[in-house]
């Protein structure tokens, strides 16, 4: 049985990492914690930053159909495209299992699984790669680079990735960002960790697709964590795993613990 309180920790890391986050884009952002749904959306050319998700639980299928249909009608509220984020544990059986139809009939498809991790492990040993040299973003540039290998990984637009996080000063100093960089100087890997209701939360995790299955998205991962736990002293780590990220956080120390679906607008 999926314990229900990992569920709700995944979804209201969610919630509080995706609120700064957005803000930290637009300060005008919309970030409406509405009756069962949280919309944490920039209206930028970055996808990710443009969220709705559903926040009850026990949510049945009658009320599953009418958040739906709320959250589809704000999706198309807004100009640019985004996803809605379901948890599915936060669901009842007969919810979950008409999920899919439900969601077809408000007018939104199925984009991608997705699945929530937490575990208890930090502090890391401190991580080494051969052929790595890990380098804290602190400059515009290598923000640019981290954005860059984020959009090539998830098959944006170079220029959406940066539209995300182009000239922050929030990843530039209060997140734990590092990217792995080759000895000839290409940066192949990224990921960061910022600390979010006394867990440390890892986020925009990616390898340059040219440069995969070598262990590089893993030790970045350990870097930014290893640095994170230092500076805040926290103990326990949570993310959403991509399917493409999945089997590399349990060897971290990571436990799957809540299945997600994410869902766009019908083009």
């Amino acid at each position: 049985m999926p314990d229900l309180a990992d569920s709700i920790e995944s979804m209201e890391q969610l919630a509080a990492v995706w609120r700064v986050m957005v803000l930290d884009r637009d300060s005008h952002a919309d970030v409406s914690d509405l009756p069962g749904v949280a919309v944490r959306w920039a209206d930028c050319r970055f996808a990710f930053w443009n969220c709705v998700t559903l926040t009850e639980h026990g949510t049945g299928a009658g009320l599953l159909k009418q958040r739906l249909g709320e959250a589809a009608e704000i999706m198309r509220s807004k100009e640019r495209p985004g996803f809605l984020w379901v948890f599915e544990d936060l669901l009842d059986d007969e919810a979950r299992i008409g999920l899919g139809d439900a969601a077809e009939q408000a007018g939104l498809e199925f984009a991608f699984p997705g699945t929530g991790m937490a575990g208890d492990f930090l502090p890391l040993p401190e991580p080494a790669h051969p052929d790595l040299t890990f380098v804290r973003v602190t400059t515009d540039e290598q923000l640019r680079d981290y954005a860059d290998i984020n959009a090539r990984a998830y098959g944006f637009p170079l220029e959406d990735g940066r539209d995300g996080l182009g000239r922050s000063v929030l990843w530039k100093e209060r997140v734990h960002a590092y990217l792995g960089v080759r000895d000839d100087g290409t940066p192949v890997s990224c990921a960061a960790t910022v600390e979010a209701e006394g867990r440390l939360f890892v986020l925009l995790v990616a390898t340059h697709p040219e440069w995969e299955r070598r262990g590089y998205g893993e030790a970045v991962t350990r870097k930014a964590l290893y640095e994170g736990a230092r500076a805040t002293g926290l103990t326990r780590a949570t993310l959403h795993a991509t399917a493409a990220g999945a089997p590399v956080y349990p060897r971290i120390g990571f436990r799957p613990n809540s299945p997600m679906r994410f869902f766009a607008l019908k083009g």
